[in-house]
């Protein structure tokens, strides 16, 4: 680990979001499924969750072998289970489906915290996501196409969001506590370590500005 890796480590660290975030509701194709992370990355979502379907082991193999390094996925059992657990944090669940009551996604206050459910390409979101959801939004679109590639879809979402928290400054300093910074900073830092600490239940060691370890006197 250089100095330059581990301090570009850190200000990345230090523009995460841990209050704006994905549900994927049984997005059951990995390429979308992956687009989907590494835009959540590139706007600075800190957890991403997410609703397996069953039909696609690759899918499920994915995401365990670590596709989601930089934006962890968290499981969920069912798509209602999933968004009482976002509402019980504190999100306001937005579903992206046309509907009667859905707004122009550019309408949304999105420096709330904020949860975007997005389902699968052909199927959208299921029928217990919109009903579950807080509110529906829709990309408007003027062509004949009804709807967008779910990743593509996604991202537009998500920059939306972030020009209006960057617009709000929520971008200039760490948003984590500190023993979460200084948690997920090590593992990613030092993934292999971390699971050495992990396994023996040992704390993480701090870290100077350059990536070095401080050891405890005597240790």
């Amino acid at each position: 680990m250089t100095p330059e890796r581990f301090r570009r480590l850190r200000a990345v660290l230090s523009e995460r979001q841990p209050d704006l975030t994905v549900l994927m509701d049984r997005v059951n194709k990995l390429h979308n499924f992956s687009a989907i992370l590494r835009t959540c990355d590139a706007v600075g979502v800190y957890q991403a969750h997410a609703v397996l379907p069953d039909s696609d082991p690759a899918l499920h193999h994915g995401v365990s072998a670590g596709a989601a390094r930089w934006v962890p996925v968290t499981p969920h059992s069912d798509t209602g289970a999933a968004v009482r657990h976002l509402k019980q944090a504190g999100f306001h669940v937005l579903a992206a489906h046309l509907s009667d009551r859905a707004v122009d996604y550019r309408e949304v206050d999105y420096t709330l915290p904020t949860a975007l459910m997005m389902g699968a390409e052909l199927y959208g979101v299921s029928d217990e996501g919109l009903e579950a959801a807080d509110q529906h939004v829709v990309i408007p679109m003027r062509g004949l196409v009804q709807s967008l590639n779910v990743s593509v879809a996604t991202a537009l979402l998500l920059f939306e969001a972030h020009r209006q928290r960057s617009d709000a400054g929520m971008y200039q300093r760490p948003r984590l506590p500190a023993e979460e910074f200084h948690r997920r900073l090590f593992e990613w830092a030092f993934p292999r370590e971390a699971a050495v600490f992990r396994r023996t239940d040992q704390p993480y060691p701090d870290l100077d500005a350059d990536g070095n370890w401080i050891r405890a006197e005597g240790s």
